[in-house]
């Protein structure tokens, strides 16, 4: 039997080491204002997590002010309720448990005026990328996604961080939004004038598949507080047209990628 040469057999072990040493896993955050706003990216913030990135969730309010389908009182009992759901909704999704940071709901819009607020707003979140390290980002684009004045904060806080190159934070920022076609389906009377980002600006598009799509449906059904069983029905049975397998993304920065965030 012929002899294998102690070389030969230190290249078979070298390169067996390297095909089964794993590249670090990536890490996507998304930040938004309330529990239930994930549902803009919800099915690529599944597809991801199905392919072993870490996503995680911060959600900067506390919810307490936006029961829009519940008898529970608006106050510290909803906000709780809400932080539940917030955890049915990330578990659906395959993400990490959320992080709350327990701002005032419906309140970070007067936030703008008021320069030591902002500023504490501002560090939480950017403590918190401290710790996780993205390699991207999601948030609401400028306009808020509907317009809500949290939802426009939020995005100037996180798009504020990039652009100063805050330790920890990248520079992969990709804004949300809502396809009007969406709106009309939750609300007849659709999207306010001079909302819906123009289509020229959703170069980064992602795609998902039907299994991510579930999931996302799953995540949407958690928020009970938020939706009727009726608008849920109505979401998912017209998400799969909305969307039609892909998320479109305004990414905030030209070299960002076409159809994925982190290439």
């Amino acid at each position: 039997m012929r002899t294998v040469s102690a070389s030969l057999v230190a290249s078979i072990a070298l390169l067996a080491s390297v095909a089964g040493r794993q590249a670090p896993a990536r890490t996507l955050v998304a930040v938004y204002a309330h529990p239930d706003d994930e549902s803009s990216a919800s099915p690529i913030l599944a597809r991801y997590a199905r392919e072993g990135v870490k996503v995680h969730l911060i959600i900067a309010t506390d919810g307490a002010a936006g029961g829009q389908n519940t008898t529970i009182p608006r106050g510290p009992e909803l906000a709780r309720a809400r932080a539940e759901e917030a955890r049915c909704a990330t578990e659906a999704l395959g993400a990490a448990p959320p992080i709350l940071l327990e701002f005032p709901d419906g309140q970070l819009g007067n936030y703008s005026e008021d320069p030591l607020r902002l500023f504490k707003v501002t560090q939480r979140v950017h403590e918190e990328l401290q710790r996780l390290r993205p390699d991207a980002l999601i948030t609401w684009g400028p306009d808020g996604g509907t317009g809500h004045p949290d939802h426009r904060l939020v995005s100037a806080v996180v798009t504020q961080l990039v652009r100063t190159g805050a330790p920890g934070v990248p520079e992969r920022l990709f804004y949300a939004s809502l396809p009007e076609a969406a709106m009309k389906v939750a609300n007849p009377r659709g999207a306010p004038p001079l909302l819906i980002p123009d289509a020229k600006h959703l170069t980064t598009r992602v795609p998902f598949t039907p299994a991510d799509l579930e999931s996302a449906r799953r995540s949407l059904a958690c928020h009970k507080t938020q939706f009727p069983a009726d608008v849920i029905a109505r979401v998912a049975e017209s998400a799969k047209a909305v969307w039609n397998g892909v998320v479109q993304l305004s990414p905030a920065f030209a070299s960002a990628g076409k159809d994925d965030l982190f290439r």
